[in-house]
C-alpha cells in the first residue's frame, strides 16, 4: 500500500477540519479557533514559527543582531545570525526564557507581502538578508511580524506566538556562511518545539536516553575507537575491540552476500580525474571530493566505489547469459565534509560501504530489487530494527526516456506494493533514476538513513556499457547501485547507540570474560581462554592483582555478554560459574556445555 506525502502543511480548526494553512493566510481566511497536533506537516509549522521566535528573543537581548536563514530540520529548527556579543552555552537559558516570556504574551503573527526591489531597499544595510533576497527569484517576497520584530520568511507560521510555548534549545555552534568554508562564520543556534507538553517530555525523555547510549561516549568507556587532533577530524582510529567488532560485521556480511551469488572485487581508492569527469562525480560532486597529482597527472580519491566495478564489468565481453553480475566490496571511500557537522562515527571523512552494484537487464530488474529488498529485511531483522522504505520518483532534471523512468519506477512499485507499506517521495529520485530510500527506527524510536537502492541508466551510457542480447545484438544493462548498512562506521554507531552498548553475542568484539577467583586459578582460567580461542571465540582472561568484585565490576562496564567465574568448585568439576549479561541469569555449566552454548549463540548470525 502506498502511502503519499502531504505537500499542503496543514492545521486544525476546532470543527476537527483541515486547511491549508499557506493559502488561508494569503487569503485572509485562517480563522480561529486553530490548534495544531504532533504530525510532521503540523511541527513543520510550529518549529519554523519557533525559529522567528527564537529569532525575536536574540533580537531583543542583542540588538545589533543580523539574520541569516532559520529553516526545519529532522531534529527541530536551527537560525544562524551574527552579532558583537558573544554568544555561549551558558546563554540558551536566558535566550529560552525570553522566548517563553514572548510566546505568553500571544502576539500575533502577521504576514505581509511587498515588491522585492522594496524588501532589498529595506535591508540596504544587512548583507545576510540581501544574500538571501537575491536567492529568491520572485518579484513579490512575504514578511511575517510579531511584536516589533519583522523577518523575510514564505512561512506559513502559527497564527500567534501563544502556539509556541512548549519550546527547548538544545546547543549553540559556529556555522559558516552558506556552508561555505571560505566564509565568514555565524553564531547557529538549535532547538526544539512541539504541540503540547506531553510530547516536548517525552522528546526530553528520549534525549536524555540518547545521551546515555551516545556512541562517542560508549565508544570511548568500550575503548572501539577514538579520534584525535593529530590526526585530522572525521578519521577514527579503530582500537583493538573495535577493530574485532567491525571484522565481525564484514565477515557475516560477507559470508551473507557470497550466498547471494555477490562476486567479490576491489577497485583502487584512488582514480585518474579523467574518469571522474567522464562519471560526472567532478561536475556534480567535485567540491566533496580530494585531489592530488603524481607524475603531473590528477587523480581523485574515490568518493563512490560505482566507477571501479564499471571497470570491473568492462574487463571481459560480456552476453545476456552473464547476467545478472552482481559485484560487491566494502570500499573505503573519502569525501570532505565540513568541520561543522563532523559527527563521531555517524559523520565522517573517511568511511567503508558495504557497496554493491549489479548489471543487469530491464527484464531483470524486478527480480533484483526484491532479492536485494529481502537482503535487506534480513539484516533489520537480524539487530532488531524497524524500518520505512521510500520510493523516490522522477525529479524535474532528469536523464534518459519517459519509458525507462516509467518501466523502472513500475518495477520498483510492483516490489514494494506486493511487500506491504512504504512512502511515496514524487520528484525526489536521482537525476538518473528512481530509488529506495531504507530508514531504520532504533529501541528509542529515532530515525536514520542507511541503506538505499538507486537504478541507474546514466553510467553505463557515460562508459558505453553493453552486453551480447540472444539475438546477438548489442544492448546496454541497467546498472543497480545498492548499499544495506550504507556506512559500516554509520552503522556501527547505530548500533552503539540502538543496543546502549550491550551488543549482540554474535558481533560483541569481546563476548567471554574469564575471571579466575585467585591464583591457583588461573591455570584453568587459561585453558578455558585457549579453548575459546581454538573455537573463535573472543575472550580476555581478567587475572589482574585486583579484588574478585572489582574485576567481575570491569567486565560488566565493558558490557561483555558472558562472564564466567572460576574457583575451587569450577577446577575440580571442569565447569564454569556463568553470568549471561543478556538475560541477566547466573547459571552452573560444564566446560562442555559452555562451550555449546557460545556456538549456539554465535549460530544467531545469520544473514
Amino acid at each position: 500500500m502506498q502511502i503519499d506525502r502531504k505537500d499542503g502543511l496543514i492545521a486544525y480548526r476546532s470543527d476537527e477540519t483541515l486547511i491549508d494553512l499557506a493559502t488561508a493566510e494569503a487569503t485572509g481566511t485562517t480563522g480561529e479557533p486553530i490548534y495544531f497536533d504532533n504530525s510532521p506537516d503540523a511541527l513543520s509549522i510550529i518549529r519554523h514559527s519557533a525559529a522567528h521566535l527564537m529569532a525575536q528573543a536574540i533580537e531583543q537581548l542583542y540588538p545589533d543582531a543580523q539574520f541569516f536563514v532559520g529553516p526545519v530540520v529532522e531534529e527541530g529548527f536551527y537560525y544562524d545570525f551574527k552579532t558583537s556579543a558573544h554568544i555561549g552555552e551558558e546563554d540558551l537559558k536566558t535566550i529560552e526564557k525570553t522566548m517563553k516570556k514572548l510566546a505568553a504574551q500571544d502576539h500575533p503573527i502577521v504576514r505581509s507581502v511587498c515588491p522585492k526591489a522594496d524588501a532589498l531597499k529595506r535591508y540596504e544595510s544587512d548583507p545576510l538578508k540581501q544574500e538571501v533576497l537575491q536567492s529568491i527569484p520572485d518579484e513579490q517576497v512575504s514578511f511575517y511580524a510579531q511584536g516589533e520584530f519583522k523577518d523575510l520568511c514564505r512561512g506559513p507560521h502559527v497564527p500567534s506566538t501563544r502556539y509556541l510555548q512548549n519550546v527547548k534549545l538544545t546547543k549553540i555552534a559556529g556555522a559558516f556562511l552558506g556552508g561555505d568554508s571560505r566564509r565568514e562564520m555565524l553564531t547557529r543556534i538549535y532547538g526544539n518545539a512541539f504541540a503540547d507538553k506531553e510530547a516536548l517530555k517525552n522528546w526530553q525523555t528520549q534525549m536524555a536516553e540518547a545521551l546515555k547510549r551516545d556512541h562517542r561516549k560508549l565508544g570511548n568507556e568500550l575503548s572501539l575507537f577514538k579520534f584525535t587532533d593529530e590526526v585530522g577530524g572525521g578519521l577514527p582510529i579503530w582500537l583493538p575491540a573495535g577493530a574485532r567488532l567491525r571484522a565481525k560485521l564484514e565477515n557475516l556480511s560477507f559470508t551473507a552476500h557470497r550466498r547471494r551469488g555477490y562476486e567479490p572485487v576491489r577497485g583502487p581508492e584512488i582514480l585518474r580525474s579523467d574518469l571522474w569527469r567522464k562519471s560526472g562525480h567532478i561536475a556534480n560532486y567535485g567540491e566533496n571530493m580530494y585531489f592530488t597529482v603524481v607524475d603531473e597527472q590528477e587523480y581523485g580519491l574515490k568518493p563512490m566505489n560505482c566507477v571501479g566495478h564499471i571497470e570491473v564489468y568492462q574487463s571481459a565481453v560480456r552476453s545476456f547469459r552473464d547476467l545478472p553480475l552482481r559485484f560487491f566490496e566494502f570500499g573505503t571511500v573519502h569525501r570532505h565534509e565540513l568541520s561543522g557537522v563532523l559527527h563521531g562515527l555517524l559523520r565522517v571523512r573517511e568511511f567503508t560501504q558495504d557497496d554493491a552494484h549489479i548489471f543487469c537487464t530491464e527484464d531483470q530488474m524486478e527480480g533484483e530489487i526484491e532479492a536485494i529488498l529481502a537482503f535487506i529485511d534480513r539484516l533489520m531483522r537480524l539487530f532488531e530494527f524497524e524500518y520505512t522504505l521510500t520510493l523516490s520518483t522522477r525529479p524535474e532534471k532528469a536523464i534518459g526516456s519517459e519509458a525507462f523512468w516509467d518501466k523502472a519506477t513500475d518495477a520498483i512499485r510492483s516490489v514494494l506494493d506486493r511487500r506491504g507499506e512504504y512512502l511515496l517521495d514524487e520528484g525526489g529520485g536521482a537525476f538518473y533514476g528512481p530509488k529506495i530510500d531504507v530508514k531504520i527506527t532504533d529501541a528509542i524510536g529515532r530515525k536514520w538513513q542507511c541503506g538505499t537502492v538507486q537504478v541507474d541508466l546514466n553510467l553505463p551510457a557515460r562508459f558505453e556499457l553493453e552486453y551480447t542480447t540472444a539475438e546477438n545484438s548489442r544492448e546496454r544493462p541497467v546498472m543497480i547501485h545498492r548499499a544495506m548498512m550504507g556506512s559500516i562506521e554509520r552503522f556501527i554507531a547505530i548500533l552503539i547507540e540502538h543496543y546502549g552498548g550491550e551488543l549482540p553475542f554474535f558481533i560483541a568484539p569481546t563476548q567471554v570474560a574469564i575471571v579466575p577467583v585467585g591464583e591457583s586459578h588461573h591455570d584453568y582460567a587459561k585453558e578455558i581462554k585457549e579453548i575459546l580461542t581454538a573455537n573463535d571465540f573472543d575472550a580476555i582472561l581478567y587475572d589482574r592483582n585486583e579484588s574478585l568484585p572489582k574485576r567481575i565490576r570491569t567486565a560488566e562496564k565493558q558490557r561483555v555478554p558472558f562472564i564466567v567465574v572460576v574457583g575451587d568448585e569450577e577446577v575440580s568439576s571442569r565447569s564454569v560459574a556463568l553470568r549471561d549479561r543478556t538475560n541477566r541469569t547466573q547459571s552452573q555449566l560444564d566446560l562442555e556445555g559452555f562451550i555449546n552454548l557460545c556456538k549456539e549463540k554465535n549460530s544467531e548470525a545469520k544473514l
